[in-house]
Order: C-alpha cells, then structure tokens, then sequence
C-alpha cells in the first residue's frame, strides 16, 4: 500500500463522544472534531472518512466496540499500550482533539506502542469469565460479613464450619441472644451466597464446554495441580501464546516479576510488578498455594525456596513454574508429558539443601 495515499484516523474514545482526527504524511489535519460515542453515529462517521485509511485508537473500557465495528472497514485497525501513551498526558496542553491528533502522528511515523487485541468470541467468552470471579470476589465479602455481624453480637461460632450449609442452619436456629434483625441479616447473607454458588458453578461449566476453547481447556487440565479456573483464565487472558516468544516475557505479562530500577550504575529491585494482566496475576497466586500438593516436582520448587525462610518467595516460584508449564503446553498443543525425576533425598540432604519429595503425592479426585 502506497502511504502517501493512505489516510491515519487517530482517535480518543470516551464513554459518551469520540474525538477524531485524520492526517496523512505530513501534520497537517485533514478532518478533526468528535461524534457521539453510539454504533449509528459511528457508523455514519465511517462513511464520511477518505479511503483507504489506517486507524488507531488507546486501549479503554469502551474500545471493543468501537475496534469490532470499524475492522471491516478500515485497511488497519491498531490498538495502543495505554501505559506507553503517557507522553499525551505529559504534555503541556491536553484535551481530546490533541490527544486524538497525537495517536494520529504515533500512527503515521509508525511510533503506535501497539498491543494485542483478541478475537472478538475470545473477548466475549473473557468477560463471562470475569464475571463470574467478579460473583466470587462478591462472595468473599458477604462472607467476611456474615462473620463480622456474628462477632458484632458476641455470638460464638465454628470459624471453620461458619459457611457450610448444615451448620449455618443449625448455628441460625440456636441463636437466640442475637437481635431478629441481625438473624434476618445472616439469612439473606446465606441465601444470596448460595445463588452466587450457582451462578459461578454455571458459569464455569458452560466456559469448560465452549467449542472455541474446549479441547485447549482439556489439554492445560493435564498438568497436575491445574483445574478448571486455571485453565480458563490462561487460555482467554492469554489469547494466541504464540504471542510470547519466550517463558520470561509470559512471566513479565503475568506480573509475576519484581519492578527493576536501574540509574547511574545503581540497580534497585521491588516488589512484583503493577504493570500486569491483573486477573492471571491473582488465579495463578492462589493456584500456586496449593498446587504443590497436587503435583510432586512443584512441590519441590515449593519446599527448595521455603528452606530460604520466605514463604512468599516460594509461592512466586511455583507461579512462574506453572505459566512454563501452561505456556508449553499451549504452544505445543499436546497434552502435557512429565520428564522430570526428582532428586532422591539423600543426594540432597548430603549436599546440605532443602529436601524433596521422592514420592508423588496422591492425585485429587477434582481440582477447582
């Protein structure tokens, strides 16, 4: 394509307008202004752009409509790193006609910090994922609730059993020093969860069902120590691994990474990184807690770094132990093969390091 003839649409999209600005090579606007953030107004707009053009716009909440709608018509559709645009609110002067003007000059010097845009049933399959750990996040805290209105009336109870169905019923029948209002509280509390149970449960079993990712599910299911949500939330976090050349830059996506600060020769490390996919970041944490007592070699990895006095730190290595293991397997598209032996115990604690488990633990019935 010939890029004098071609035209760049930058534009900055907001909730309820987007701002529009057209160039071609050189800086000067050939159209700018903004159109109500509607599918008939943007539709409208797209009729009135010169052809053929290429357009760019800043990854939002509000971008995969407006992406989905303007793909077939655009000769490129590109979707900027929002974290690499902040030379826009660096600048002197902003508001929406010069941010929209600037993607517009990323877009034509071929300077656009681009990132990934998935597939729009991807996109679709993600967000009834999200959802459904937005109802458990929801859960938690109706729980932690349920716990603090029990504590407020000075009520005893099982902290263990607190939120079993039998013992909630029995617990809610003999607790006749707490006030009618508090005990109606605590029976909503319950009821709401429950619904919430269901939900997540549907949820999740029609997810593992999906023609587009069924047998991808299945094959990152054959890792010990994965379940379910696991699996799902790799594989439409993710999208296409075969984005991510190497096992360190699946790492760096995961968050699960410390932030590196280097200046005059000086090198500063701190906590894992804010710069991450939040939601692969938080199931593969608490995935970690747990996996090793599913799967014998991460139990290794778990019990060598637990030797070095930080729990954290081993919960972390298993982590980044599991996306090496997901990111394989993913790549691969074949179910996962286990090649490695475990060191025998008595090399190791001849050799004065942490011991490891030279027999496999029992595998569980269901991981979820």
């Amino acid at each position: 394509m010939n890029r004098e003839n071609v035209y760049y649409v930058g534009m900055d999209i907001h909730k309820k307008i987007i701002a529009f600005c057209v160039k071609k090579s050189d800086p000067i606007p050939v159209m700018e202004g903004t159109i109500p953030a509607t599918l008939s107004a943007l539709i409208e707009w797209e009729k009135s752009l010169p052809h053929p053009w290429i357009g760019a716009m800043e990854a939002t909440l509000f971008t995969g409509w407006v992406y989905d709608t303007l793909k077939p018509f655009a000769a490129d559709l590109k979707v900027a790193n929002p974290l690499l645009l902040k030379a826009i609110s660096a600048s002197k002067k902003k508001n929406d006609r010069i941010d929209a003007g600037k993607i517009a000059d990323a877009l034509r010097a071929d300077l656009l910090p681009e990132c990934y845009m998935a597939p729009k049933d991807i996109r679709d399959l993600r967000r009834a994922l999200r959802f459904r750990n937005y109802l458990v996040r929801l859960a938690t805290s109706m729980k932690n609730k349920t716990a603090g209105l029990l504590m407020e009336c000075g009520a005893e109870y099982n902290k263990e059993k607190l939120h079993g169905k039998r013992y909630f019923r029995v617990l809610l029948g003999r607790l006749d020093e707490v006030p009618e209002s508090v005990r109606q509280m605590l029976s909503f509390n319950r009821h709401t969860l429950d619904i919430f149970e269901k939900i997540q449960k549907r949820l999740v079993k029609d997810l593992q069902k999906a023609p587009l990712i069924k047998d991808r599910i299945e094959r990152l299911m054959t890792i010990k120590g994965v379940g379910e949500v696991l699996a799902l939330t790799w594989a439409l976090e993710i999208g296409d691994p075969q984005r991510f050349s190497s096992v360190k830059k699946a790492i760096s996506y995961c968050g699960l990474c410390s932030a590196e600060k280097t200046s005059a020769g000086k090198s500063r490390r701190g906590p894992i990184s804010n710069q991450r996919n939040k939601h692969l970041q938080w199931v593969l944490i608490e995935a970690a807690k747990v996996a090793s007592r599913w799967n014998p070699h991460l139990a290794e990895i778990h019990a060598r770094e637990l030797y070095r006095g930080n729990r954290n730190r081993a919960t972390l290595a298993v982590a980044r132990k599991l996306v090496a293991y997901l990111l394989a397997v993913d790549k691969s598209g074949k179910d996962f093969e286990d090649r490695l032996v475990p060191v025998s115990e008595e090399k190791e604690a001849g050799e004065g390091r942490a011991p490891s488990l030279s027999r496999p633990l029992p595998t569980p019935v269901k991981n979820s």
